[in-house]
């Protein structure tokens, strides 16, 4: 299933009495990487995950061009790819295991050929037979980006994806995010790695106490601009 704009309207979700986002509305598009910001608490895994469809809201709605998450379906739930906080990698499968039998669980064509191009992607070739138990933070922290990219999804959204990365692999994962950007994927990137996303992102958002906001372009850094809009609340 292909789709250029997610949208968000007037969304509202709670978690008993706590309500972690109120009243969002926002507008995602196709070719554009959108960093979404905040301090811990905010809402932004809240956001990705009803972004994901893991979650649904308790007020307002989500569009996918013009489908919701229950008239989307499987079609749905298979053009988007997340990579959150827990990793979803099995530690007793090899890292080339483990793509394996995610793209089995995606349906892609020619599983093996996919497996190869994600562990040169990833650059985890040498570590292909690995145990993912024995692999650091940030080798599983690429298997995982690799494994929610695996079935070219058309939603990319990425929970803090620097976690644990050297700078010639957060480097890395500065240029994929920009090919991703070029074949028209939509980006959302949550991040506390502000001079890290910085130079390829194209919108910055900010989430506080459940309310979003823009971070408007100008003068200073991004950091500078993030401080500004905390200290103007």
């Amino acid at each position: 299933m292909d789709f250029t704009t997610v949208s968000f309207t007037d969304v509202t979700r709670t978690f008993g009495r706590r309500r972690a986002l109120h009243r969002v509305s926002l507008r995602l598009n196709r070719g554009e990487i959108v960093a979404l910001l905040g301090p811990n608490g905010a809402g932004t895994s809240t956001l990705l995950g009803l972004a994901a469809t893991l979650l649904e809201p308790s007020s307002g709605t989500i569009h996918y061009d013009n489908h919701t998450a229950r008239s989307g379906g499987p079609g749905l739930r298979r053009a988007i790819g997340l990579l959150g906080h827990d990793l979803f990698v099995y530690p007793e499968l090899s890292a080339a295991e483990n793509l394996a039998f995610f793209a089995g669980l995606y349906g892609v064509d020619d599983v093996p050929a996919r497996v190869e191009s994600a562990l040169e992607r990833g650059g985890i070739m040498a570590r292909r037979n690995d145990l993912v138990s024995s692999l650091s933070r940030g080798m599983r922290q690429r298997l995982a980006l690799e494994r929610a990219l695996l079935h070219d999804p058309r939603l990319v959204l990425l929970d803090e994806p620097f976690t644990g990365l050297d700078d010639a692999s957060a480097a890395a994962l500065q240029a994929r995010l920009v090919a991703l950007r070029g074949a028209g994927r939509i980006v959302v990137v949550a991040t506390h790695d502000l001079e890290t996303i910085e130079p390829v992102l194209d919108r910055a958002l900010v989430l506080w106490n459940g309310r979003l906001e823009t971070i408007e372009r100008g003068g200073g850094s991004l950091r500078e601009r993030y401080r500004m809009v905390g200290a103007a609340r």
